[in-house]
């Protein structure tokens, strides 16, 4: 998801050079293994999943993946996040990413509807699409986490109240948990994003993870015991 200065601005509102403290430390990658019965996520979104411009291992799945582990919740991550993807890309790739799963995911995480934004696509496409992705996954009967976006303040109040609600008002429609707002934990700190001022650096992803993994955990945890 590469954002332009439009987004850039969203995120970098009260910005401040100052230090992050240091999020808990990285797994070590001498950590043990994932039990190959582990139950499977499948991270389904756009370059914000993807790892962009991150080392292997830094991006969100993976990191999830061994915090999870950590803390006693063991699953595999699925990475099937990529960069540049609008909700209709991702729509239209869905089906044969989920076909072609060697083991049926336990649980879906879907962020995507930034790169709509960016691209001043109508929120009511946005919601179709997503709506859409989330009835293939009601389909399969693969519960889901919903990790959601905000529209940048300058796109103005109308846009952004017609974009923002579409998240919670899709999780409550198809019962999935929800993440309100993926970029929480790193807005308006620049020492948590790369360069580019928009997408979460390895520290970043750290602070994300903390921040979401117990709705993960809580909603795998319901999925397997049915």
């Amino acid at each position: 998801m590469r954002y332009t200065s439009l987004v850039a601005a969203f995120l970098i509102v009260g910005c401040s050079a100052e230090k992050a403290p240091d999020p808990a430390p990285m797994a070590s990658q001498s950590a043990a293994p994932v039990p190959a019965n582990a139950p499977v996520i499948l991270a389904f979104g756009d370059s914000l999943y993807a790892g962009y411009q991150l080392n292997p291992g830094e991006g969100y799945p993976p990191r999830l993946e061994a915090a999870l582990l950590a803390a006693g919740t063991p699953a595999r991550l699925v990475n099937a996040g990529v960069s540049g993807d609008t909700t209709a890309a991702a729509l239209q790739r869905l089906v044969f990413t989920l076909d072609n799963q060697p083991v049926k995911p336990a649980l879906a995480l879907v962020g995507l509807g930034g790169n709509d934004m960016l691209r001043g696509l109508p929120p009511a496409e946005t919601r179709a699409n997503l709506d859409a992705i989330l009835n293939e996954f009601d389909k399969r009967q693969i519960p889901v986490v919903l990790t959601g976006m905000l529209a940048a303040p300058n796109l103005g109040e109308d846009y952004a109240s017609k974009f923002n609600v579409i998240w919670p008002e899709l999780a409550k429609k198809h019962k999935t948990g929800l993440v309100p707002f993926f970029l929480q934990p790193v807005l308006g700190n620049k020492a948590l994003m790369l360069d580019d001022n928009v997408h979460p650096n390895a520290q970043g992803i750290e602070r994300i993870v903390a921040a979401t993994q117990t709705t993960v955990a809580t909603a795998l945890k319901a999925a397997v015991a049915k």
